[in-house]
């Protein structure tokens, strides 16, 4: 492995004097970044996130932890290390939202990104409260999205956002006024593209339905909580989301931690945000914990790795929210291992949930029986 670093180094010493020569450092600095990943093994791809053109890496550096006013996030210069380490990687996709640290984590966004802001497909998102008491400062209104907009721009510093998200739905809201509103923000050029979080898959189906038929932008990405431990979304969220070709962001991707390898039947770890008690650490979910430690071991990896690359397995894109350096490197080496059919099957088993109804009730053979005239086995299957 020595002699194979000290190959890589000549390589890359190799290849940034021979073809660059005397040019400017900033190019020989991205041969330099190459060998880099070369020889940390961490290969970025990127994805066309959801019905449009625009190629995301396939793991996203969510920014909540950017910022100190919530007791528990990274400061400004270990921000900029995680920074500088998922860009290291490959990665280009930043989320973050205006409520997040009280808009410090856009601040700290807007000065990290400043000097290389068109390869960075930045998303920030509107809805929750920047001013308690207030009711139009929050929610989904129009007056809301614009005021909330405004500012987010002033805070990142940039003319435009790349991926403007609605944080999640208010129930109030008529969804002709969001989409609207939203329009109207692309036409103005402030957003390129939209997308929706924490909202119910009938909404955002009748959303992008009403956008489409009055030729207003669609939403082309869609947040949930996905992970080995939250799996209810694959009731009805992502079966929407594949049917409208929706991009799938999966926050809180380790469970809010109960995947990270500080819990187990064996040891519960109090180094955690979780508190005891807490709903995520019930009898299942440890259970889960344990396969994921167990095939981690198996592996050679840790136990966070394998279920970041048990999500991507699924075809969404895990939101990596460390809160240090070190944690989002290890993160980041998800894509540096490989699971096997018999990994995710073991893992699907642990953690599978019951769908309910309809389709439960529509896979039964009696009900296959009579809606497929008995044929089933025989008709050509829709990829």
């Amino acid at each position: 492995m020595e002699n194979h670093h000290v190959c890589l180094r000549f390589q890359k010493d190799f290849f940034a004097s021979f073809f660059l020569g005397k040019k400017e450092d900033t190019q020989k600095k991205t041969i330099y970044d190459f060998f880099h990943h070369l020889q940390q093994g961490i290969f970025m791809n990127y994805v066309l996130l959801g019905n449009s053109g625009l190629r995301v890496s396939e793991l996203c550096l969510g920014t909540m932890t950017f910022g100190e006013e919530w007791g528990w996030g990274a400061s400004k210069k270990e921000s900029k290390k995680m920074y500088t380490a998922y860009r290291k990687a490959g990665g280009n996709f930043i989320d973050t939202a205006n409520f997040y640290t009280e808009g410090t984590s856009e601040k700290i966004v807007g000065e990290l990104i400043a000097h290389e802001r068109e390869s960075i497909v930045l998303a920030t998102k509107y809805t929750l409260t920047m001013k308690k008491g207030d009711p139009n400062w929050s929610g989904n209104h129009r007056k809301n999205l614009t005021q909330s907009l405004e500012a987010s721009l002033k805070r990142l510093k940039t003319d435009y956002i790349d991926l403007y998200w609605v944080h999640a739905w208010d129930f109030m809201t008529p969804v002709e006024e969001v989409l609207r509103a939203l329009d109207d923000a692309v036409r103005q050029g402030k957003i390129l593209y939209i997308g929706i979080s924490d909202t119910p898959a009938w909404k955002v189906a009748q959303a992008n339905t009403i956008a489409e038929l009055r030729g207003w932008s669609s939403f082309i990405g869609l947040q949930i909580e996905y992970s080995l431990v939250e799996r209810t979304v694959e009731r009805e969220l992502l079966p929407m989301a594949q049917e409208l070709n929706l991009g799938v962001l999966a926050w809180s991707p380790l469970g809010a931690g109960v995947l990270s390898g500080k819990f187990s039947t064996k040891e519960k770890n109090t180094a955690t945000r979780l508190k005891k008690g807490s709903e995520k650490l019930n009898k299942h979910n440890i259970e889960i914990a344990d396969e994921v430690i167990s095939i981690a071991k198996e592996i050679g990896c840790t136990p966070a790795q394998v279920a970041l690359r048990w999500l991507r397995a699924q075809n969404a894109i895990p939101m990596l929210g460390a809160r240090n350096e070190i944690q989002l490197k290890d993160n980041l080496a998800c894509l540096n291992i490989s699971i096997t059919p018999q990994h995710l099957e073991r893992l699907d088993s642990i953690s599978k949930i019951d769908l309910g109804f309809p389709h439960n009730f529509l896979k039964r053979k009696s009900i296959r029986e009579i809606v497929y005239s008995g044929v089933y086995d025989k008709i050509e299957k829709r990829k």
